[in-house]
């Protein structure tokens, strides 16, 4: 704005313009009131750290259901098949881990 503008302005045109700058004031004091208020702090970490738990919770259920269909896919035939030649010994040993935990916790208890 130049002196001819200013000079020209009237006391209400200035009143006006100095309550639309103390309004626009208040509107951003209270928009930063708001945001350094320890409830919106709180909540804000809150979103953050539920968007961070939601995106690794993905992340592992992506890649549980990728090992999922890798173990499907050695274990079952393309026609839908059970593959014995695989499911058994894999049968084996699980039973074979679950006798030795089994074995295991009693000696400790006894």
């Amino acid at each position: 704005m130049s002196d001819a503008d200013a000079d020209a302005r009237t006391p209400a045109q200035i009143e006006a313009d100095i309550k639309l700058r103390r309004d626009q004031l208040a509107e951003t004091l209270d928009e930063i009131g708001v945001r350094v208020h320890p409830k919106t702090i709180v909540g804000d970490a809150k979103a953050k750290i539920a968007s961070s738990v939601d995106h690794s919770l993905g992340r592992a259920y992506v890649g549980a259901n990728r090992f999922v269909s890798d173990v499907k896919g050695q274990l079952v035939a393309e026609d839908g098949a059970p593959r014995l030649e695989r499911i058994v010994p894999v049968a084996l040993v699980v039973v074979g881990l679950v006798g030795l935990l089994a074995v295991g916790s009693r000696r400790r208890r006894g």
